[in-house]
């Protein structure tokens, strides 16, 4: 407290400091989690960096916060505590993101209520920039792997190299390569990200400029990786060396080639760079002792701590109702014209369904020799690492040789995607049953999850999958009709299933 040398301040640093700790305590679990992530997973070991980043912006700027008069502000215990609606909605659909990212809002708004608005005013920039502590970014993974696949066609059609792309599949004479998650360039991006949000911050004053060198440092790294993985397969090309691409020496290409990036980025900026060294950080109306010293002081601070616990409270009071006691084997249905045969998979496909209480897969055959997939899996209840739907779930598993393509024409209260490993293509259609709600939604099946939850009530669910190989027979969608026309309402067998499931 030497620092704070004013008793006004050392009061309210000692308020604020005891809400942080009790926040973090309460929310122990989700902020061990976030710093194993940052640990542990190289996408995110930029984080490591953004709380020593985040002390050295204030203390950039003490001298100006220190002539502001903290003082408590009542209206922010309501972003305290949408923060903690926030977790508690992670919390019951199992979407870490949301209650990291809750845990954040709730510290922010913590300094907010407990020092005043000038004071989170002059504080604004270090305050927003805890927002690069959620580990944030997996969820453009897909939409990069497109870019950087149909980027790399780009680059190879005027290298004069033909090519084929099937998804994220890409063929040449010399060899197949796929554009896998680690080539999408998400950890260079999402790091990239963060120190240019930093650059824009400490470099500049004008907001156009900010906005261009954003903007710059965001389509930079997307086109830059395009051209990596072009090279990556140029190389495999010229050399007839088509393990280069797996290789440790294609790694080493790949952090030289961003470093270089990385510093064009900074030199192209480096010219428009419009704050001087001893610019002030604040604008004139923090040059003076404002604010008033009138506040309610440690009530605000205790209700900050109250209002964080009232989810949670909540959460823990409905969290073992609407659990269904799935205790019955179940089985295949029998279908019309279609017999269960011995599988047969020139490639091995899957669906992938984490913590189901029941599963079942199989193949069937029809007169015309057709084949078609089947997988139901069952669902007492759910929690994280145990969801009908999220990450790495459903249609396939993005740890297999089976990636996705692209969405297709969905069947009515389903959704279907078309899905590629080397050489095979397959479509999957998709259904969630779900407290009488049939649909290919996930986002739907997540709120009715949520809805269940937050109410105690059942939480049961169903996934039924039917899929075939479409480089088969060349009229998948025709064949998995036909089907699902003898197999009759998706629902009713859905309903069916869960009832044999709870031995009714």
């Amino acid at each position: 407290m030497l620092l704070f040398r004013d008793p006004v301040w050392q009061r309210s640093i000692t308020r604020l400091t005891l809400v942080i700790v009790a926040l973090l305590l309460i929310f122990a679990r989700d902020a061990a989690g976030m710093a194993a992530i940052w640990w542990n997973v190289s996408t995110y070991t930029h984080c490591l960096f953004i709380l020593p980043l985040v002390g050295w912006l204030i203390w950039q700027r003490r001298d100006e916060v220190m002539a502001l008069v903290p003082s408590s502000y009542a209206p922010g215990l309501a972003i305290v505590f949408a923060g903690a609606i926030l977790w508690m909605v992670g919390q019951v659909a199992g979407v870490a993101l949301f209650r990291h990212a809750a845990l954040i809002l709730m510290i922010q708004s913590s300094v907010l209520t407990l020092l005043g608005l000038q004071v989170t005013r002059g504080l604004l920039f270090p305050l927003f920039y805890l927002v690069f502590l959620i580990p944030f970014g997996d969820e453009l993974i897909p939409m990069l792997q497109t870019v950087t696949a149909k980027l790399c066609m780009v680059f190879l059609g005027w290298a004069g190299i033909p090519a084929h792309i099937e998804g994220v599949f890409i063929s040449i004479p010399t060899g197949a390569f796929e554009v896998a998650e680690a080539c999408s360039g998400v950890k260079f991006l999402v790091a990239m990200m963060a120190y240019a949000t930093l650059a824009a911050n400490v470099c500049f004053k004008s907001w156009p400029r900010r906005a261009a060198f954003m903007l710059m440092a965001f389509i930079v790294p997307i086109l830059a990786n395009g051209v990596r993985a072009y090279a990556t397969i140029h190389i495999s090309y010229v050399t007839g060396n088509n393990g280069f691409a797996e290789s440790f020496d294609h790694i080493i290409f790949g952090w030289v080639f961003f470093a270089v990036i990385l510093l064009i980025v900074m030199a192209i900026g480096w010219r428009f760079f419009d704050r001087g060294v001893n610019d002030p950080w604040l604008e004139g109306w923090a040059k003076s002792r404002v604010g008033s010293t009138k506040h309610a002081g440690w009530p605000i601070a205790v209700a900050s701590v109250a209002v964080a616990l009232v989810p949670v409270g909540w959460q823990a009071a409905t969290a073992s109702m609407g659990r269904v006691d799935i205790s019955h084997a179940i089985t295949l249905p029998e279908i019309a014209n279609w017999k269960q045969v011995q599988i047969t998979q020139r490639v091995a496909w899957r669906p992938r369904f984490d913590g189901a209480d029941r599963y079942e897969f199989g193949q069937y055959q029809n007169a015309k020799g057709d084949r078609v997939d089947l997988s139901i899996a069952v669902y007492g209840w759910q929690a994280e690492g145990k969801e009908v739907v999220g990450y790495a779930q459903g249609a396939f598993d993005p740890q297999s040789r089976w990636s996705w393509a692209n969405d297709t024409m969905a069947p009515d209260h389903g959704s279907a995607v078309r899905i590629f490993a080397p050489g095979v293509e397959r479509e999957v259609l998709s259904f969630y049953f779900i407290g009488g709600l049939t649909t290919g939604n996930p986002t739907i099946v997540k709120l009715a999850t949520l809805q269940s939850k937050l109410l105690g009530r059942s939480q049961a669910a169903v996934a039924v999958l039917v899929s075939t190989e479409t480089a088969r027979n060349g009229r998948s969608r025709m064949t998995i009709d036909s089907f699902l026309r003898d197999l009759g309402r998706v629902d009713v067998l859905a309903d069916d299933v869960l009832k044999t499931a709870e031995g009714q």
